[in-house]
């Protein structure tokens, strides 16, 4: 979806925003949906991410009335997806899922973003007040996430593994013994059903044709 169009449909919006909105068009929504492998999603979030802060750009040159309530909504938007690329990498690090790739077009991207970010914050136009919380929160969260994204995936992938432990045993410790023994029971299997997937993937390719028998001695 081109720029002017994801414009129009946050323009459209307006008269909405006192609703739940979604920090995507549902056209991104589709494609993040069937973008399933992590690095590609990550690459694709930060497409997205790149694409908002294009349009406000474009908003901070422009002085059309009105102007102030759709870059407080971009901004929304922006620092939502970039929670978003966040909660994708330690999902995949939780899952053991190699996302180098990934995670490095993440830190390359918000390298350059911040920047621009802060040089909305330097320049001070007349409506800043009306948006001042939601730049200020776009910065911090876009810090906050690069600090992670230049971290050592190892060392984050151990601090994930163990967060995720202790969240498990906090719940595992308010449940009855009986769904307790369910829910171990339930996660064994698929256990042992992901084993058996990247068992199955990592057979060994054979050279036979499609239909071919194996010759008997």
């Amino acid at each position: 979806m081109k720029a002017h169009a994801i414009l129009l449909c946050f323009a459209l919006a307006l008269p909405l925003a006192a609703a739940e909105r979604d920090f995507l068009t549902a056209d991104e929504a589709d494609q993040i949906r069937m973008t399933q492998e992590p690095n590609e999603r990550l690459q694709l979030y930060v497409h997205f991410a790149q694409q908002r802060l294009d349009l406000l750009k474009q908003m901070f040159a422009s002085k059309k009335p009105g102007r102030s309530a759709l870059i407080h909504d971009m901004l929304e938007d922006y620092s939502k997806i970039i929670e978003a690329i966040d909660t994708v990498t330690d999902d995949a690090l939780q899952r053991k899922v190699t996302v180098d790739v990934g995670v490095a077009a993440v830190a390359r991207a918000e390298k350059q973003m911040l920047p621009v970010l802060k040089k909305f914050e330097e320049s001070r136009p007349t409506d800043y007040s009306r948006y001042e919380f939601s730049l200020k929160q776009a910065i911090e969260t876009t810090t906050d996430s690069l600090e992670l994204s230049e971290d050592d995936l190892k060392a984050r992938s151990t601090k994930v593994l163990t967060k995720a432990e202790r969240e498990k045993q906090e719940i595992e410790s308010t449940m009855r013994p009986e769904d307790l023994k369910q829910q171990k029971a339930e996660e064994k299997k698929a256990a042992e059903a992901e084993a058996a997937d990247q068992k199955k993937q990592r057979k060994a390719p054979t050279l036979r044709r499609k239909g071919e028998e194996p010759n008997k001695q």
